[in-house]
C-alpha cells in the first residue's frame, strides 16, 4: 500500500514540476520566488520518491494526528493506534529492508520524522523508539530468528518495542549501568536480568523490550530482547512516569527487572560494549536532527499567522513590526540550514560514509538552535502563549525534552571536541 501510495505521488509531483535546464550557468534564467516554507528550495534535493514519501507522511500527520495532539497532551495520553496507522503506511522502521519495511533512503526517513514533528514531538518520540531504537537495534545486530520473530509485526506496529538504556543513577554514562544478566539459578538455557530503567518511551505498552545489561562473564554489555508475555508475574514491571512538564503525548515509563529470566537465543550474539546502543542512538539522533526542523517549521507557521491576524497600535498587524520581522527571519534561516544539513548527513549515511560526530553535529546544532528560536518566538504571543490552544507553549516544553535526550547538548560538545582536538575533555 504504502509503496502505491508514494509511486502515485511521485508520478504526480513529476508530472507538474517543470522541466529541469540543462547545467550550467543560466545568465537570463527567471529568479524564483521566495518561499518562506522552504527558503533554500530543499525540495530540489529530493528525489521524486522521497517527496511522494513527504507527502504522504505529510498529509497522514496533517489529517489524522494534529486533530488528536492537543487533548493528547492535556491529558498525557498516548494512543498506540497512532503506531498501527503508521504500520499501514509503512512509516515504522522505513530504512530497512525486508520483513515489511519499506526500504528508503535515509534523507526519506528523516523526511517522515520532519513530518511527524511537525505535529508533536512526544509523537515523534513514540515512532522513534518503535523503528530507530527497537526496530534498528534488531535489524542492525539480531540473529536471523530474531528479525524474523519480532520486525514484521513491529512493522505494522501489531508489536511494540521499547529501548532500554538509561538507568536512575546512569544517565549520561551508561557505561556505568548496574543492570545485570547472570545465569538463570533454576532455567536451563535461560539468563537472569536485574535492574532498572528509567525515562523509557513506550515502556508501559511495549510487547518486546531491548534491554541492555552487563553480561555475567565478560562485564561487557550486552542486549537482550525481553518478552512481556514470557515474563513470570513480579519479574517484570514497566509503571508509567506521570506529571511530565514536556512530551505529554508520548507514554514515558520505567523498566524494573528483578531476575526476569530471559532465553540465551533472545540475546544479541556478536556486539558488546556501548557500540550496540550506541548505533541505535545516531540512527534516532539523525532522526531528531530532521524533527527539530519540522517542530520549529511548526513554530514559525504559528508565530507567522499570529502576528498577522494580531492587531496593536494604530490598529496594524504585528507582524508589520521590526521586531517581530526579526524574530521570523532568525527561525525561517536555522530551520533551513538546518535541513540542509540534514539532507547531506543523510546522503552520507546512505553510502556508509557519515562520521558519528557529524550526527552529534547536527543533533546538537539543531536542538539547541530550535529551542532558542521558538523561545523567542512565544514571545510574539504576550500573554496568549500561556494558553495552550495556541501550540507555542507545547513546542517550547516539547524542544527542552528533545535538547535533553539521547545525548544533552553538552555531551555533544564533549563529543565533538574530542574530535577537534584529539583530546578527551576533562569531565
Amino acid at each position: 500500500m504504502y509503496r502505491a501510495l508514494a509511486r502515485s505521488s511521485a508520478r504526480q509531483w513529476a508530472s507538474s514540476a517543470r522541466p529541469v535546464a540543462a547545467r550550467g550557468y543560466a545568465a537570463h534564467a527567471t529568479p524564483q520566488p521566495f518561499n518562506w516554507e522552504d527558503p533554500l528550495n530543499a525540495k530540489s534535493l529530493y528525489t521524486e520518491e522521497e517527496v511522494a514519501i513527504a507527502e504522504t507522511a505529510e498529509a497522514y500527520c496533517q489529517e489524522r494526528m494534529l486533530p488528536r495532539v492537543l487533548q493528547a497532551y492535556r491529558d498525557e495520553h498516548y494512543d498506540k493506534k497512532i503506531l498501527e496507522e503508521m504500520g499501514e503506511l509503512g512509516l515504522l522502521g522505513a530504512t530497512i529492508e525486508g520483513y515489511g519495511c519499506a526500504g528508503v533512503s535515509n534523507v526519506a526517513s528523516g523526511l517522515i520524522t520532519k513530518a511527524v514533528e511537525r505535529v508533536d514531538s512526544g509523537y515523534r518520540s513514540g515512532m522513534s523508539v518503535q523503528s530507530s531504537l527497537a526496530m534498528g537495534g534488531i535489524d542492525e545486530f539480531g540473529t536471523q530468528e530474531q528479525k524474523e520473530k519480532f520486525l514484521p509485526g513491529m512493522a505494522k506496529g501489531k508489536i511494540l518495542g521499547a529501548f532500554g538504556l538509561t538507568e536512575p543513577n546512569h544517565g549520561s554514562d551508561p557505561g556505568s549501568m548496574e543492570t545485570t544478566a547472570k545465569p538463570h539459578p533454576t532455567k536451563k538455557g535461560y539468563l537472569s536480568l536485574s535492574g532498572s530503567k528509567t525515562w523509557i518511551t513506550n515502556s508501559p505498552i511495549a510487547d518486546v523490550l531491548l534491554v541492555w545489561a552487563k553480561h555475567h562473564e565478560t562485564g561487557k554489555i550486552r542486549g537482550y530482547l525481553v518478552e512481556r508475555s514470557e515474563c513470570p508475574p513480579g519479574t517484570l514491571e514497566t509503571p508509567a512516569l506521570k506529571n511530565k512538564n514536556g512530551l505529554r503525548a508520548s507514554l514515558t515509563g520505567m523498566i524494573h527487572l528483578d531476575n526476569c529470566p530471559v532465553p540465551e537465543a533472545m540475546m544479541f550474539p556478536d556486539v558488546e560494549g556501548l557500540r550496540g546502543p550506541f548505533t541505535c542512538l545516531n540512527s534516532a539522533r539523525y532522526g531528531i536532527a530532521w524533527g527539530m526542523t519540522g517542530a520549529l517549521e511548526d513554530a514559525v507557521a504559528r508565530t507567522r499567522q499570529y502576528a498577522l491576524d494580531r492587531k496593536q497600535f494604530k490598529g496594524n498587524p504585528i507582524a508589520k513590526y521590526q521586531l517581530v520581522q526579526k524574530k521570523l527571519a532568525d527561525a525561517v534561516t536555522d530551520a533551513a540550514m538546518g535541513t540542509l544539513a540534514c539532507v547531506q548527513v543523510g546522503r552520507l549515511k546512505d553510502k556508509g560514509e557519515a562520521a558519528p560526530e557529524m550526527i552529534s553535529l547536527i543533533k546538537r546544532q539543531n536542538c539547541d538552535r530550535a529551542l532558542y528560536n521558538t523561545r523567542v518566538l512565544q514571545e510574539v504571543f504576550g500573554g496568549n502563549a500561556v494558553s495552550d490552544e495556541y501550540g507555542i507553549g507545547r513546542v517550547v516544553a516539547n524542544l527542552f525534552v528533545t535538547q535533553t535526550y539521547e545525548g544533552q547538548s553538552d555531551i555533544h560538545s564533549l563529543i565533538l571536541g574530542r574530535a577537534i582536538t584529539g583530546i578527551q575533555a576533562f569531565v
